[in-house]
């Protein structure tokens, strides 16, 4: 599933964005043509793919957002929004009527919440977010980015059973975005992480809700009773690679993921095809981990990296390491 930004303005500045490198070094007024979009759409179809993620940004911010939408279900699209909930009165409303009434496993968001407690939040954004997920909850998936040890769920749960949202929340954790600070979690950190998810296992377990864990945790943090209560609860659902899921600018830029938008940019007219996009990224990231198996000096004789079943964290730390050393490795890791 290819990621495209529909634009780059965003509604708030969260200390730990993926995105904040690619904005930084971006015009903020940059959006999607109904050409490009077109184009992209195109790609897709080409490639036999019938799922599309719509990212800013806040997506919503783009003017033909709706029409955006409504073109790509009549292309049999089944489409995702990552949204942050904040958007104007008038679109909530003209959102609600026109896309109420389609089933949720052909367009769903995908809300990124954060603790209005531990993330500062205008009282205007909390209210913002409150009237989206009343109006389309039920199309609604909770969202959640881990940026700091000290995490608390209770609000999630809540937003959950008070809006009616699906009974699924995707966890994700903070990486460091190449060449950039931000907020994120250390490998050090990673098992008191770990540890304090797995102590709201009896809430997710009462409520009957999934927790859904994003890329970049590494398996070997994981003891074997969280392990399998993942796989009875999740289905398997949940992440432990680390590949090119590549993101699409609103420009036709074209990079592995946020945390790596500054490594080996390309443009989509360089490529003849999503497949050659794949094909191009998985092997420069093969080229990092020839470097470094992973995140951890065990993960260059893990089994479970061997057989592709982890990948050893997120890339995005073992280029943070690499740009703290002398220039010794293959020229493609400093690009």
């Amino acid at each position: 599933m290819a990621n495209l930004l529909l634009t780059e303005k965003c509604v708030r500045s969260c200390p730990y964005c993926f995105a904040g490198k690619h904005m930084s070094d971006s015009s903020s007024g940059k959006m999607i043509s109904w050409e490009d979009l077109i184009y992209v759409v195109d790609l897709l179809e080409m490639a036999k793919e019938r799922s599309i993620s719509l990212l800013g940004g806040e997506p919503t911010l783009h003017p033909q957002f709706l029409e955006f939408v409504i073109y790509l279900l009549e292309r049999n699209f089944q489409v995702r929004v990552f949204t942050s909930g904040i958007i104007s009165n008038e679109l909530l409303d003209t959102a609600f009527s026109v896309l109420h009434g389609i089933p949720a496993d052909r367009f769903s968001f995908i809300c990124n919440l954060n603790n209005p407690v531990q993330t500062h939040t205008p009282l205007a954004e909390v209210e913002s977010v409150r009237r989206f997920l009343s109006a389309l909850g039920s199309h609604t998936v909770a969202s959640f980015n881990i940026y700091r040890i000290d995490f608390e769920l209770d609000f999630l749960f809540q937003c959950v059973n008070e809006f009616g949202l699906r009974k699924d929340i995707r966890i994700g954790i903070a990486h460091p975005i190449v060449g950039k600070q931000n907020c994120y979690i250390s490998p050090d950190d990673m098992d008191q992480i770990i540890d304090r998810l797995f102590s709201y296992v009896p809430v997710f377990e009462r409520l009957r809700i999934r927790p859904s864990l994003d890329c970049g945790f590494p398996l070997c943090r994981f003891d074997d009773e969280q392990l399998g209560w993942l796989y009875r609860h999740t289905g398997g659902a949940s992440r432990f690679g680390c590949g090119p899921i590549f993101d699409i600018g609103p420009d036709l830029t074209v990079w592995s993921c946020f945390p790596l938008s500054s490594f080996h940019k390309k443009t989509l007219y360089d490529f003849d095809s999503l497949h050659d996009v794949y094909r191009f990224y998985e092997h420069i990231l093969k080229i990092v981990r020839v470097e470094a198996g992973g995140i951890y000096e065990e993960c260059d004789e893990c089994v479970f990296r061997e057989d592709g079943i982890c990948s050893g964290g997120c890339t995005a730390h073992i280029l943070r390491r690499f740009q703290e050393e002398a220039i010794i490795r293959f020229p493609e890791v400093y690009s």
